[in-house]
C-alpha cells in the first residue's frame, strides 16, 4: 500500500497574532510542537517541515523530520507548499498539513491517510457537516497544478476546480479550528482542557 508525503506548513509570519504564534503555547504544549505530535509518521513515506524560524528547524529534527528552510516566507503559503511537494515529487500522494491547528488528533490525521489510500486518485480531507477543513491529501496527478500556485494561494485553489475528486472525513468541529489571532488562542484555552 502507498505510503503518501506530508508537509507541515510552518513558516508564516502569524500578522494577525502579532508574534510567531506556533511558538506560543496552549496547555504547556506550543502550538508547533501539537502540529507535530499530530502527525503519524509511520503512515508516511517522508515527513518535511517548511520554515522561516530556526527554532522550529530544531524542533522538527528532534521528531526525524526534515526540516527545510523558506527563505522566502513574505512570497506567500504556495512558496512553502511548492518547496515541500518539491521534496516529496516521488510521492504518490502528499498531505499538507498546517501548524496552527491545535486541537488535531493524530489517530484522525491515519485515517485520513487510509481513507486517501481507498482512493489514491482523489483528494480527502477532514470535514466537519459538510464543511472542508485541513490537513488535505492531493493525489500526484494534481501536483503540477499545486506547483502552478502564486502567492498566498493554497490547495483549496486546486480542490475548488475538481469538486468531484474530494472526499471528507468527518471529525469534531474542533479539531479543525485554527489560531489566527491571540485572542482565538485565549478562546480556545478557557474552552479545552
Amino acid at each position: 500500500m502507498e505510503h503518501p508525503g506530508c508537509v507541515i506548513l510552518a513558516a508564516g509570519a502569524a500578522s494577525r497574532f502579532g508574534e510567531n504564534k506556533l511558538t506560543v503555547p496552549l496547555h504547556g504544549r506550543s502550538l508547533i510542537r501539537r502540529a507535530l505530535e499530530a502527525v503519524p509518521a509511520e503512515h508516511f513515506a517522508s515527513v518535511v517541515v517548511v520554515t522561516q524560524y530556526p527554532a522550529i528547524m530544531r524542533l522538527a529534527k528532534e521528531f526525524h523530520f526534515a526540516a527545510l528552510h523558506n527563505p522566502h516566507p513574505e512570497r506567500g503559503l504556495s512558496s512553502s507548499l511548492q518547496m515541500g511537494l518539491t521534496a516529496l515529487r516521488d510521492c504518490e500522494g502528499v498531505l499538507f498539513l498546517v501548524a496552527d491547528q491545535p486541537l488535531l488528533r493524530r489517530e484522525s490525521v491515519a485515517e485520513l491517510v487510509r481513507l486517501w489510500q481507498s482512493r489514491p486518485w482523489g483528494i480527502a480531507a477532514l470535514g466537519h457537516r459538510g464543511v472542508r477543513g485541513n490537513p488535505c491529501l492531493f493525489p500526484q496527478h494534481l501536483f503540477p497544478e499545486l506547483m502552478a500556485l502564486a502567492g498566498d494561494q493554497g490547495g483549496s485553489a486546486v480542490i475548488r476546480r475538481h469538486p468531484s475528486e474530494l472526499t471528507l472525513l468527518e471529525v469534531p468541529e474542533q479539531e479543525l479550528l485554527d489560531v489566527d489571532t491571540a485572542a482565538a488562542l485565549e478562546i480556545l484555552s478557557r474552552e479545552t482542557p
